[in-house]
């Protein structure tokens, strides 16, 4: 199994940053990507940005492109998201999500694991 912990959500501004992190821990010999996705009431998981874990090219989605951007620490086992321009329409409970074996991908099935989330309040 693969353990996640997310951290460094919080309150912002439009206009500011917030930079989450992703740990991963146990089976991280499995894993292939890591992902963030997020989700407000009512709707469902969306996705943000993925990252292979050997390193590779990153996959965003159009709503975040340019503004945010994923990177990932190898010897530290940590995915980090940094989030440039936040507009409200970015508030959501971010998730990191690891998908162990298979290439990277954008749909939330296609992730075996998941963490607690973390609450990003963007105010206008």
């Amino acid at each position: 199994q693969v353990q996640l912990a997310e951290s460094g959500g919080g309150l912002a501004q439009a206009g500011g940053s917030l930079r989450l992190s992703c740990t991963a821990s146990g089976r991280t010999d499995i894993i292939s990507a890591v992902a963030w996705f997020r989700q407000t009431p009512g709707k469902e998981r969306e996705f943000v940005a993925a990252i292979p874990w050997s390193g590779g090219s990153a996959l965003y989605a159009d709503s975040v492109k340019g503004r945010f951007t994923i990177a990932r620490d190898g010897a530290k086992m940590l995915v980090s998201l940094e989030m440039n321009s936040l507009k409200p329409a970015d508030t959501a409970v971010y998730y990191c999500a690891a998908r162990a074996y298979l290439p990277i991908r954008q749909l939330a099935a296609d992730y075996n694991f998941w963490g607690q989330g973390t609450q990003v309040t963007v105010s206008s």
